[in-house]
């Protein structure tokens, strides 16, 4: 799962600016996509910078964001409804990418599983366990490849850390302490709506299968959906994924048994802006008899604290994890910087060369966003082309969104411990089953 070619990446991106197109035979993969502005737009260049990928069709309900699309695939065909584009392209395309707010990625998802498609998700995988546990299922059904949108999943540093951990380098994990001071929550007021829906918004389709609400300016689209409850998963759902990822993959995590959060009063309307998430899981192969895991977000996160304490009194990264074991503490900054080793409160230096000679990592990776954005995009039209395997398919990231999921839940039940049933899928607490599945509006 984390073992990646980056060489051969690496050589074919540098063969393709000197060597004309036409040397190339490969089978070319069609892609549609649904979400095109923001992130979706970095989305539809890092897929379509693969010399294999033909863009064939783009969607999004808002026409500013789909003309700005277009102009970089003017041949690809346009659409506002991902269920139409589907519905008259599906033996016209093989693969879509879904970039589009939380809410609708498992519908989109769904239906193109359905109609045996390959499907590149951002992440997280939903914001609800049902549709994360459909699309699983899915996608293990009819064989299709999968790959969930996190990105840092495939950056170098990430790699590295599990690859330390899976060694032991800190031997048996016991703790994980993971933070984020960002805030994609909202203690304040419900809005009030606003007088009209912009006439570029088809205000319907964006809310697609969720309770209708009216319009309100500024606060769902483009951006501040993430803060909303039936639309995104509050900062947990964001960072939280990112920083999730290399713990829950170096210790080869399921889903946690039991999970409470500490936060202020629901208001059925929106996350809270600070959230301490407190998760027990049972025992793997790289960890004590018993894994707690912390996440800590808001402004102020995390508190401080003796156990996170730098040697050489350090500042500790904005966002980042630390791996507690009997052995030392691992950190990994988020990102773009290696993790360091500590041992009795000093750092110490680590042997990286059979990883290098294995192929695992790379020498001297170039550590930018911009080097290394399109490798895990890459992988997925290399995996869709038969050549290589995803590292975030479906069948780890939705355990991986459900275990990010677990916590927003109990942000429900401030200070309640909820105990769950992974095999089940349900919580001991029956109140808490209510939020496993989403309303869904015909639309």
């Amino acid at each position: 799962m984390i073992r990646r070619n980056f060489i051969k990446s690496s050589l074919l991106s540098s063969l393709v600016s000197v060597i004309p197109k036409m040397s190339f035979t490969m089978k070319k993969i069609r892609t549609i996509h649904v979400g095109v502005g923001g992130m979706g737009l970095s989305d539809l260049k890092d897929i379509s910078s693969h010399e294999s990928v033909e863009v064939v069709g783009l969607c999004d309900v808002d026409s500013i964001a789909l003309e700005k699309a277009a102009k970089f695939f003017p041949q690809a065909k346009k659409f506002s409804d991902y269920r139409i584009m589907i519905d008259e392209m599906k033996d016209f395309f093989d693969a879509v990418v879904i970039s589009t707010p939380d809410h609708m990625h498992g519908p989109i998802a769904i239906e193109a599983m359905e109609n045996e498609k390959h499907v590149y998700c951002q992440k997280p995988l939903s914001n609800n366990i049902s549709d994360c546990r459909e699309m699983n299922k899915l996608a293990e059904e009819k064989k299709l490849v999968t790959q969930m949108g996190i990105q840092v999943h495939s950056f170098h540093d990430y790699k590295l850390a599990t690859l330390l951990i899976k060694d032991g380098i800190i031997g048996k994990v016991d703790k994980v302490r993971a933070w984020s001071p960002k805030n994609w929550g909202y203690n304040g007021k419900k809005h009030k709506a606003s007088n009209s829906i912009p006439n570029n918004l088809d205000w319907n389709l964006w809310l697609g299968d969720t309770k209708y609400r009216d319009y309100c300016d500024g606060v769902y689209h483009p951006m501040m959906w993430r803060k909303m409850k039936d639309f995104g998963c509050g900062t947990l759902g964001d960072m939280g994924v990112h920083i999730f990822d290399t713990p829950y993959n170096a210790l080869d995590l399921d889903s946690p048994v039991s999970v409470k959060n500490k936060c202020r009063k629901p208001n059925n309307y929106s996350f809270p802006e600070k959230n301490y998430v407190e998760y027990e899981f049972n025992k793997t192969e790289f960890t004590s008899e018993k894994l707690i895991w912390i996440w800590e977000d808001g402004k102020g996160s995390p508190k401080i604290s003796k156990e996170l304490k730098l040697p050489n009194n350090e500042k500790l990264p904005l966002q980042g994890v630390m791996f507690f074991g009997n052995k030392g503490k691992l950190l990994l900054p988020h990102f773009m910087e290696s993790p360091k080793l500590i041992v009795e409160n000093a750092y110490k230096d680590y042997d990286i060369s059979k990883y290098i000679k294995s192929g695992e990592i790379q020498k001297n990776p170039k550590k930018n966003y911009e080097e290394q954005s399109f490798y895990h995009y890459h992988e997925f039209i290399d995996s869709c082309l038969g050549k290589s395997e995803c590292s975030a398919p479906f069948s780890y990231a939705s355990k991986l969104t459900e275990t990010i999921l677990l916590g927003v839940i109990a942000g429900n039940f401030p200070g309640k411990k909820l105990n769950w049933d992974r095999k089940n899928g349900v919580f001991l607490e029956k109140e808490a089953n209510y939020f496993l599945k989403k309303f869904k509006r015909e639309y």
